[in-house]
């Protein structure tokens, strides 16, 4: 017998430990979801083993990646090679962990003893502490089943969709602009507008700036899921008495959300209706242009002209172009400078996500560490000085086999690109020079990617740069949010009137320095 669980924690830590450092070496992190998340499961299972059935001391899991690298490095080189990078992400999730996990298997003891005689841990305790104390469903099962309870699986399932549905109604009233309709178009739709004939929205002219689209017709008008006697939500002709509604037309001048790019906004016009378009989604190939009508009626088979708010889509554009200057300023600062002054580095900076909007931008990026304010300072600087330059941008699409070979390409990783594919370079020189000779490393000095959203022509556009924060939000991944144009601006002004400030209160003494640092 395996008392206190003594053989089963060894062998449990030495397997978790295996796949752990195998699977970082090989570029998955601990995160919230897909495959992060079954390692941040993997990585609480064992600590918890540790900690509890053989009384390890905090950090003892990361001790051990050196131990399995002199055993398994000869095999596996890239573990000798990353040994400190995978030590760093077990410790800090380990580290992450073990804040909550003294109190998290105390509140567990203190619920488990208020078990009734039906042995079941209730599913509404599990889920505390899921989102309370980090501990996934299955760790917690696994705890219950060595004091001899069962989970009530089906009540944690039960509130995790409760939260999913309150997360989803939100969204949706977004998408309804408070009409509470259902406006998102899922097979069902889409397949009605294929059967019926209804083409491809073509949203080519989304590139075009500065003018009115004239002669869309509209081809299909819909009024929400199961707003119509068939429940598929699309009807002939829609007015004020509508509500929320959408639209789908042969051809438009509207960028849908996408790309982490949010949509574009303004008015869809006929000779005798005018509707206000709060909100552009695309589903399959079709855009749906959402609002409501201000005035008059709408007919399938109308000819219609859109017009885009270009003074909103300004500095979404300029957001968006200075995000991919960003991206190459990072890799510059954090990896090609090192290993030009013979430093090497075992991580590398890929895009993990963006959002960009009017307001600000928000990009999210791998690295191990949080930067320094010198490191800070020289990205900003980067951004800048392009700005300064005046640096034309420019967009091509071209094949993806050709493109592909563009030595200085930024891509995400895992994302399937379209072929041919739209790429987006700020640089002096056109694309079609670039891909004449993509291994020239003149194009490193210069941010090249793969794009589908709307840019600037030229970097003087944005005026100016402003880095508002930087924060790690998982292992592995920080987050940097800045802001272009006026909004930088107004951030510079606000920081020099802080410093100045500050500079006047390091002239003071005792109690007037003490007032003014309370201001402060």
């Amino acid at each position: 017998e395996d008392e206190g669980f003594v053989d089963m924690a060894y062998r449990v830590i030495a397997d978790h430990i295996r796949t752990l450092s195998f699977a970082i070496a090989d570029g998955a992190v601990p995160s919230n979801e897909g495959r992060g998340y079954v390692l941040r499961r993997v990585l609480r299972r064992a600590v918890r083993y540790g900690r509890q059935n053989l009384g390890a001391e905090l950090g003892f899991f990361s001790k051990l990646v050196p131990k399995l690298v002199s055993i398994m490095g000869v095999v596996f080189p890239e573990l000798v090679e990353k040994q400190e990078y995978v030590t760093a992400i077990i410790m800090d999730e380990e580290e992450s962990f073990s804040r909550t996990l003294d109190n998290g298997l105390q509140k567990f003891k203190e619920l488990a003893q208020n078990v009734g005689e039906d042995k079941v841990f209730k599913g509404t305790d599990a889920h505390f502490l899921y989102t309370t104390m980090g501990f996934p469903i299955d760790l917690t099962e696994l705890m219950a089943e060595e004091m001899g309870l069962t989970v009530d699986k089906d009540g944690f399932e039960a509130k995790m969709k409760e939260e999913q549905e309150l997360s989803a109604a939100a969204h949706l009233a977004k998408m309804a602009g408070g009409s509470g309709k259902d406006m998102r178009m899922v097979a069902e739709q889409t397949a009605h507008l294929v059967s019926i004939g209804v083409p491809a929205t073509d949203d080519s002219e989304k590139y075009v700036w500065d003018k009115p689209f004239e002669g869309c017709t509209v081809k299909a008008l819909f009024l929400g899921r199961g707003e119509t006697e068939d429940k598929i939500g699309f009807v002939n002709q829609v007015s004020q008495e509508s509500s929320t509604i959408g639209v789908i037309l042969d051809k438009t001048s509207f960028y849908a959300e996408a790309g982490g790019q949010i949509y574009d906004i303004g008015s869809i016009k006929s000779s005798n209706c005018t509707i206000k378009v709060t909100n552009v989604q695309v589903y399959g190939s079709f855009v749906l242009h959402i609002g409501e009508v201000s005035e008059g009626t709408l007919s399938v088979g109308d000819s219609i002209t859109c017009v885009v708010d270009y003074d909103r889509r300004r500095p979404i554009a300029s957001n968006h172009t200075m995000t991919h200057v960003l991206n190459y300023a990072l890799r510059e600062v954090l990896v090609k400078r090192p290993e030009r002054e013979g430093k090497k580095t075992n991580f590398d900076v890929d895009q993990k996500g963006s959002l960009v909007d009017e307001f600000k931008s928000r990009f999210d990026f791998s690295w191990n560490s949080q930067l320094t304010p010198t490191q800070i300072a020289d990205v900003e600087a980067i951004c800048r000085e392009r700005i300064a330059r005046e640096v034309p941008v420019d967009a091509y699409v071209a094949p993806l086999a050709d493109a592909e070979k563009i030595s200085s390409l930024r891509a995400v990783f895992g994302e399937k690109y379209p072929d041919p594919v739209r790429v987006v370079a700020v640089t002096p020189s056109p694309i079609t020079e670039i891909l004449s000779n993509p291994q020239d490393a003149m194009w490193s000095e210069y941010s090249v990617e793969f794009c589908g959203g709307t840019h600037l022509s030229n970097t003087k556009e944005a005026e100016a740069f402003c880095l508002l924060s930087e924060e790690g939000i998982a292992k592995g991944v920080r987050r940097i949010v800045f802001v272009t144009k006026e909004d930088a601006k107004k951030a510079m002004a606000a920081a020099e009137e802080f410093n100045a400030k500050l500079q006047a209160a390091d002239e003071l003494k005792g109690f007037e320095l003490e007032s003014k640092t309370k201001l402060l």
